[in-house]
């Protein structure tokens, strides 16, 4: 009789296996599965435009926390905004990866997919400079872009705040700082602090991050509320701060210094052995630099020679900032309000790949401001054909990273003020994940609404938990039904003993 019950059992138990396994085969979700949206940003940034194509599940409920990168394309050529003199070109440069997007969204998806355009620093510059250039230039990107079959929501120049909030939520939403997911499907908000965010593009820098200290100038004031938690936070972006423009405004200060623009110009923070030519109107073609034009003709060319010396290139560097005005309790430079750094922040763009740089090609690690300093005292003292046979696939920047290496120094130091204490809270990174870091992802949650305002309901992952508790309680009988089956054998064979 044992022997029929723990068979019995046994087929009890095999069953409610195979339950499981067409349950995880079959259904996650009793509706069958739900497939993908789709959501499309270009990064039109002030040196290059990237498109980042992302997706999450086509199902409503699930919309919160689960976007992520599907692919991304480099836009060949240089930033929109290089083509003021030619709007249609810029247009034009977009088709090869909106070419890609139409393979990599599926065709029946490509009408319902929301695409935008935001451009950056560049852009804000050439709006300074030529209105009218800087609109035919959108009104080219935006005629390209209504050609595609997509759901076109807009092409526009982001403010230098937008661009540091976006970058801000992107980095915290991915990694999941603002809510995730329970193991049993609910929404859990954590109670780890959110992180800081750095972005350093080709024509700006942006820090943000969010502090309980009173905001002095509200200009750099953004309140958010974020699945029902408020944030505080504070953003400035920098402009004429991105990289190309801070090697174009040291070459500036170099040349102001040359007694004879026709002769030689010293420049420290080249590497021995390397020398150019340069026109003047490469310079000073930028608001950054056209207070300081000479009275010289533009087409005029000068050559500077590399000299290699870390400490006079670390002097030049550091007339870029001012570290003197300020009206308010502290600053940061150039009479610009912040308060103290606080938590763990994440640097990405071209903070990432100047660190990235000194950690591989130079093999040298970042853990205190002083190891920044000496990377980059390092890499100035570096002749030029020495840093060719490290990284003969860098060679088109190559020239630049004793300067940039030294502005990443003084401008977390002296123009942030990280110290030895917050500097090793810095993370530099490119992604979290398999996402990109930067504005776009924070960009599209934001107009799309998938961050909403209000914390999210419970209910929105009750059909998960259904198909979680189920599959518990199968594992539970299975288990009981194995469990006794086992005893009754036992028992059975003790007793024919």
């Amino acid at each position: 009789m044992a022997r029929r019950v723990a068979a019995v059992l046994l087929l009890l138990a095999l069953g409610c296996l195979l339950g499981i396994l067409l349950l995880c085969l079959g259904s996650g979700d009793a509706r069958g599965p739900p497939g993908f949206k789709y959501g499309i940003v270009l990064d039109a940034g002030s040196s290059h435009t990237a498109m980042f194509i992302y997706k999450w599940p086509a199902d409503k409920e699930n919309d919160t926390g689960v976007v992520s990168e599907h692919s991304m394309c480099d836009v060949e050529g240089p930033g929109i905004s290089s083509y003021s003199s030619n709007p249609p070109a810029a247009g034009k440069s977009l088709e090869h990866c909106l070419n890609q997007a139409l393979r990599d969204v599926p065709k029946e998806k490509h009408a319902v997919t929301p695409l935008y355009l935001g451009a950056t620093a560049g852009m804000r510059l050439l709006n300074i400079a030529n209105l009218e250039a800087s609109n035919a230039v959108l009104s080219a990107v935006t005629a390209m872009l209504k050609s595609y079959p997509f759901d076109f929501r807009g092409a526009k120049i982001l403010s230098g705040e937008e661009e540091g909030v976006f970058g801000w939520v992107t980095a915290n939403y991915l990694l999941e700082n603002f809510i995730k997911r329970g193991w049993l499907g609910e929404w859990i908000q954590p109670k780890k602090k959110t992180l800081g965010a750095m972005d350093f593009g080709g024509a700006s820098t942006q820090i943000t991050f969010e502090t309980r200290d009173t905001i002095e100038d509200p200009r750099n004031e953004v309140m958010l509320k974020l699945y029902g938690q408020p944030y505080k936070v504070y953003t400035h972006s920098f402009l004429c701060y991105g990289r190309d423009q801070v090697l174009k405004r040291l070459l500036s200060k170099l040349l102001q210094q040359a007694e004879n623009y026709q002769a030689t110009v010293p420049n420290p923070c080249w590497p021995t052995g390397y020398r150019k030519s340069l026109s003047l109107s490469s310079i000073y073609d930028s608001p950054c630099t056209e207070k300081e034009r000479p009275s010289l003709p533009l087409n005029t060319f000068v050559t500077m020679a590399g000299t290699g010396n870390g400490s006079l290139c670390a002097l030049h560097v550091s007339k870029l900032f001012n570290f003197t005005t300020c009206s308010f309790s502290r600053c940061s430079f150039d009479g610009i309000f912040q308060p103290e750094v606080s938590g763990n922040f994440i640097a990405f763009s071209a903070f990432f790949y100047t660190v990235d740089f000194i950690q591989t090609v130079m093999e040298r690690p970042v853990h205190l401001p002083k190891d920044l300093k000496d990377a980059a005292e390092t890499i100035c003292a570096t002749s030029w054909s020495e840093l060719l046979q490290k990284a003969p696939k860098l060679e088109k920047r190559l020239s630049d990273y004793c300067a940039t290496s030294m502005f990443v120094y003084l401008l977390t130091t002296r123009g942030y003020n990280f110290n030895n204490h917050s500097f090793p809270n810095i993370a530099f990174q490119k992604k979290a994940g398999e996402t990109s870091i930067g504005w776009a992802l924070g960009y599209m949650l934001n107009l799309t609404n998938m961050i909403p305002a209000e914390k999210p309901a419970s209910h929105k992952s009750m059909l998960y938990n259904y198909w979680v508790i189920l599959i518990l309680l199968f594992v539970v009988t299975t288990l009981i039904a194995l469990v006794t089956a086992v005893y009754l054998l036992r028992h059975s064979k003790s007793s024919a003993i």
